[in-house]
């Protein structure tokens, strides 16, 4: 029968009746729970730092990752004659669970963490362990039969292990993040084909500039999410390099000569992702470079999705005192005193979370510089923000297709009207009338309310079939190309 907490001497935690069991480490002794898959490495970790409430067990991507670090180092330990057959497969066995997605719940500390990462890696030796100790036939915690560091951790280090890990975790997550993105690119160009027909008046600067087509608008917000797809893929690239089997500092401490190589074949195998071994493992144990211009990028798709957002927020404006060209779907009552107020919430949200993955960024940044010499110790922060950003954009461009994008409708009417009385229009007839004719009709249109048409006619300046030429859609917002048939 295991005893429980008050059947155990000098022991610092809480008294309990819940079962446990006693682990010792460098510093003394600790009981655990029982039922913990974890030890006490993991315990003290996760009572050091109670941050940000965020913990490893919140990003599976992360986990499998590690799990998959693990078992590549085992294969290559198992290949070298490392580690025996029955140690190797119960380590196999319990990786293959948390690849599976099982246990995750026992990765309970802070994604901010001191020690470099040194809590993560010992978080997932201790749960592998653990879980190898079963699969032996074992009591958790007889480390005897399967140790966290000398068989587990056999060949490596948190500085080589960990950051792996998460190259490994973060290109799982790049299949996730790109469906999103092409998704929402998707919706946004079926728009574009919906509202081909819809003239309306472009605008720089907030001021009438010349017309277009609301599916001009909306084919833009598609393309310009649609070039980040081949460049999140090339960026995806640089993340493929890691320093696994350098240990330590890069030198390879404790590793076997050929295990380096082999962990990679088998990691690259286990992912399904070409990884492959860093030429100057020194230099890839300290340099973030790579994590820093994949952040760029998730900026980068931050800044445009926010701007889209503020497009669509002001194109819906009002719906009657302001623009209100489109219509975006009814989500929730918008005001707790103006009866029928409904407000552009789903924009909103994806604008917050444009500036808090800006904000990952710059502490991205910050961790980053602050490596010194063979060591970044900032390096739990900026996993943290990277896999934070990749998940808030994910969520937020489905929720934004779903909840907003492919219910918007457009005010056609109002639009058309819009174009009609703008003196935009002016423009197009630059080559008809000359500059100062049309400068002179604009300012008199402003100063009478007249529509240019009008104007120009009253003044003879143009007949009526080539007026009605100048200012048809195709000659407005598809000059200089071979005319199109009629939209109307």
């Amino acid at each position: 029968m295991l005893p429980t907490q008050n059947d155990l001497p000098n022991c610092t935690a809480q008294s309990t009746d819940q079962p446990v069991r006693l682990e010792r480490d460098l510093l003394g002794q600790r009981t655990v729970s029982a039922e913990a898959y974890y030890g006490i490495q993991t315990l003290r970790a996760a009572e050091n730092f109670e941050l940000s409430g965020v913990t490893l067990s919140q990003f599976p991507k992360l986990i499998i990752g590690l799990a998959m670090v693990k078992k590549a180092a085992a294969a290559a330990n198992a290949d070298l004659g490392l580690l025996d057959v029955r140690r190797f497969q119960a380590i196999n066995a319990a990786c293959d669970l948390l690849v599976a997605g099982q246990h995750h719940d026992q990765f309970v500390v802070d994604m901010i963490q001191g020690g470099a990462g040194t809590s993560t890696n010992m978080n997932a030796n201790e749960v592998i362990a653990n879980l190898g100790l079963e699969w032996l036939g074992h009591a958790k915690g007889a480390y005897q039969y399967l140790h966290p560091n000398n068989d587990v951790n056999a060949s490596q280090s948190t500085n080589d292990a960990y950051p792996t890990a998460i190259r490994v975790g973060l290109q799982l997550s790049h299949a996730e993040l790109v469906d999103s993105l092409a998704l929402l690119r998707d919706a946004l160009a079926d728009k574009r084909d919906e509202f081909a027909d819809v003239l309306k008046m472009g605008r720089t600067q907030l001021q009438d500039a010349v017309p277009m087509t609301l599916g001009q608008e909306f084919g833009a917000f598609a393309t310009t999410l649609g070039e980040d797809i081949d460049r999140i893929a090339g960026l995806f690239d640089l993340l493929r390099e890691v320093n696994l089997g350098g240990t330590a500092i890069g030198t390879g401490l404790n590793a076997h000569p050929d295990y380096a190589d082999l962990a990679v074949n088998h990691l690259s195998r286990l992912c399904g992702h070409p990884m492959r071994l860093a030429n100057d493992l020194i230099e890839a144990t300290s340099d973030m470079g790579a994590f820093v211009l994949f952040s760029g990028m998730t900026k980068r798709l931050a800044i445009k999705l926010s701007k889209m957002c503020n497009d669509l927020r002001l194109l819906s404006s009002g719906p009657r005192a302001g623009l209100g060209e489109i219509n975006l779907p009814a989500r929730q009552p918008g005001s707790s005193i103006m009866p029928g107020k409904v407000n552009p919430v789903i924009p909103e949200a994806v604008n917050q979370v444009a500036y808090q993955v800006i904000g990952n960024d710059l502490a991205i940044t910050m961790a980053a510089e602050s490596g010194q010499l063979q060591l970044n110790a900032m390096e739990p922060l900026i996993a943290y923000k990277l896999f934070d950003s990749m998940r808030l954009l994910r969520r937020a461009m489905d929720m934004l297709r779903t909840l907003c994008i492919e219910g918007i409708t457009a005010n056609r009417e109002h639009c058309l009207a819009q174009v009609n009385a703008s003196i935009g229009v002016i423009t197009a007839l630059n080559p008809y009338i000359g500059y100062d004719n049309a400068t002179r009709l604009a300012s008199l249109a402003l100063a009478t309310g007249h529509s240019v048409r009008d104007l120009v006619m009253a003044e003879g300046l143009m007949e009526q079939a080539e007026l009605d030429d100048a200012l048809s859609i195709e000659r407005l917002v598809y000059p200089g190309r071979q005319r199109r048939p009629s939209m109307a």
